[in-house]
């Protein structure tokens, strides 16, 4: 196992082993604190956080794909801000856009994995095809979108079999919904300037209750359309990107930071 580490960091670009190095160390900081405080659930974040770590370099090892040093950069720290810093430090309940950030991040860096492996395949020899850069940079779109979609999946099967709430809930002031048409039509019925609701459960037998101020809880929905918004966003910027580079890949030198490229 540690011959297999030293090797896939051999060859590693000094910058991106600095950082790889500095937030490792980090991440073994917080799960020693995490499992001294018999947090066990942050214990196996910051240990699956350690693996993820090593997809760059198993990228550029074992499929003999470059990644660019800006690239490797990037998905490291962006690992490091959505697991420890968001679900462990809980930036994502401190900072509100820290999600949103992360969404159009996400949406970014997938369309430029879209974009290199669509590219790769376009430039091959030994494939005789020949993509124009419009339906690259669409190829590149759907990838990022579809990680995007998968992830939300992923999310609310979390929330459903483990109850983790990973689509964060929030508070929302006014409701349009036919639910509530008191002749059971299909004209919805709008409220606004919602002041509070109660939610009334049972607990070892006792009815109690919960009071949720200045609106109702939504459960999920907005955050999820809300991180697809986002994913979105960043997919059409990388796209457009993209497109503008395979027309002239001298003029927008700045594109191969993003874009991993084959050895072979």
């Amino acid at each position: 196992m540690k011959k297999n580490i030293k090797k896939l960091l051999k060859d590693a670009d000094k910058k991106t082993l600095t950082v790889y190095l500095i937030l490792r160390f980090l991440v073994i900081i917080t799960m020693i604190f995490q499992f001294l405080h018999g947090n066990f659930q942050a214990v196996f974040l910051c240990f699956l956080t350690l693996i993820l770590f090593f997809i760059p370099f198993i990228i550029d090892k074992k499929f003999k794909i470059d990644l660019p040093t800006p690239l490797e950069i990037i998905i490291l720290l962006f690992i490091f801000s959505a697991e420890i810093l968001g679900e462990i430090q809980n930036f994502y309940g401190i900072f509100k856009q820290w999600d949103t950030i992360l969404h159009t991040l996400n949406g970014f860096l997938c369309a430029a994995i879209g974009f290199s492996l669509i590219d790769i395949l376009n430039r091959s020899k030994r494939l005789h095809i020949s993509l124009t850069p419009i339906f690259v940079a669409l190829v590149a779109f759907c990838f990022s979108m579809t990680i995007g979609v998968l992830w939300e999946f992923f999310e609310f099967g979390c929330d459903s079999f483990f109850r983790l709430d990973m689509q964060k809930d929030r508070i929302v002031n006014n409701i349009s919904t036919v639910k509530i048409n008191p002749d059971n039509k299909n004209v919805p019925v709008k409220i606004d300037n919602i002041e509070y609701t109660k939610i009334y459960y049972k607990d070892d037998g006792k009815l109690k209750d919960i009071k949720i101020n200045d609106g109702y809880l939504d459960i999920g929905i907005i955050d999820t359309m809300k991180d697809l918004i986002v994913n979105f966003i960043g997919a059409v910027v990388f796209s457009i990107i993209g497109y503008l580079y395979i027309h002239n890949r001298d003029k927008y030198k700045l594109a191969e930071s993003f874009i991993p490229v084959s050895r072979e």
